[in-house]
């Protein structure tokens, strides 16, 4: 038995990359950050990278769609097959993806999570067709300083997670929010997707939203103004990442200009620490015949601008409960 598991190493290791890390988090937070969209989003790829998910379903034979942009604008198209989950020990992936001018890369993934004490002890080990395979993958894309780096960044995200009473992780700084509206969820989604039917709740008390333009699909973008009662205007500008309908809408948010450029925090009278932007997550769910809707907004800002917050979306979820009625 010894001597066939050498062999098969031996066989395999000029054709592997085997990267290890291990975090100071504990294993069922590392699996969340790794397999629940809205937080890969966060880190997922090189230093410099952001990913853009187009769907993630996360079964065994489930398809993992995914563009990972450079910060010299060059887009990475990828296509994963779950081919094993054993949660929360490992996951495993059939992996295709490339960029347009330079070959394309295929190999089978494995991800394992192995608990250390308190910490967590995680290795990618991918194994290539060929040799020649491997040493491309390495010389075109960086494929082992990418992974090393890809890591790095996991390890400065985990510390913004922890996980909320009802179980879902979220960044400490996250503001979450869950009320019960007493519609049915096709109802309430399409009050959240639907511009004419946006523009009447879409603003805090007081607040009109006389603009709203919303492109549903990945990348399509969520454009609005909020008119205060003092008549000044506050634009914003956001970017769909996650659309599964109707279950979950997941985007960036923005302060914008008229045109839908996004403008600095300060542009508004906001803080110099204000983030430019931030990540809005909603979640829809059957309940008894009612809908029961998650909003977890990661906004890491002020005591005071974070309590503006909470006051603003509690005043337009009201408005929304109105509207439903």
């Amino acid at each position: 038995m010894d001597a066939k598991t050498n062999n098969v190493a031996t066989s395999t290791a000029d054709r592997e990359i085997v990267i290890t890390r291990t975090f100071d988090a504990p294993r069922e937070l590392v699996w969340e950050a790794w397999t629940n969209p809205k937080h890969v989003v966060n880190w997922w790829g090189p230093n410099g990278f952001s990913t853009t998910i187009e769907k993630m379903d996360f079964r065994v034979g489930g398809v993992w769609k995914h563009v990972m942009h450079g910060p010299d604008g060059t887009d990475y198209p990828n296509k994963s097959v779950f081919t094993e989950i054993v949660k929360p020990e490992r996951i495993k992936y059939s992996h295709g993806g490339g960029t347009k001018g330079k070959p394309g890369v295929q190999f089978d993934a494995t991800w394992t999570f192995e608990a250390v004490g308190k910490q967590t002890r995680l290795t990618i080990h991918q194994i290539f067709a060929s040799a020649a395979d491997r040493d491309m993958v390495v010389k075109t894309y960086g494929a082992i300083e990418g992974g090393k780096q890809t890591l790095a960044r996991l390890a400065d995200y985990l510390p913004t997670m922890s996980v909320s009473k009802d179980g879902m992780a979220a960044g400490k700084s996250d503001l979450v929010i869950t009320r019960i509206f007493d519609a049915p969820r096709e109802l309430v989604w399409e009050a959240w997707t639907e511009p004419g039917q946006l523009m009447r709740w879409w603003a805090p008390k007081g607040c009109t939203t006389p603009f709203c333009k919303l492109d549903l699909r990945i990348g399509g973008k969520f454009h609005y103004c909020m008119r205060m009662p003092d008549g000044r205007d506050i634009w914003g500008i956001g970017v769909f990442r996650e659309i599964v309908a109707p279950s979950l809408l997941v985007y960036t948010d923005s302060f914008a200009d008229t045109q839908g450029n996004p403008v600095p925090p300060a542009h508004y009278g906001m803080s110099a620490s204000h983030p430019a932007e931030t990540l809005v997550t909603v979640s829809f769910e059957e309940h008894e015949g009612k809908t029961r809707l998650t909003l977890q907004h990661a906004i890491p800002v002020s005591v005071e601008e974070r309590k503006g917050a909470e006051q603003g979306w509690s005043e337009m979820l009201d408005r929304l409960a109105t509207l439903l009625q």
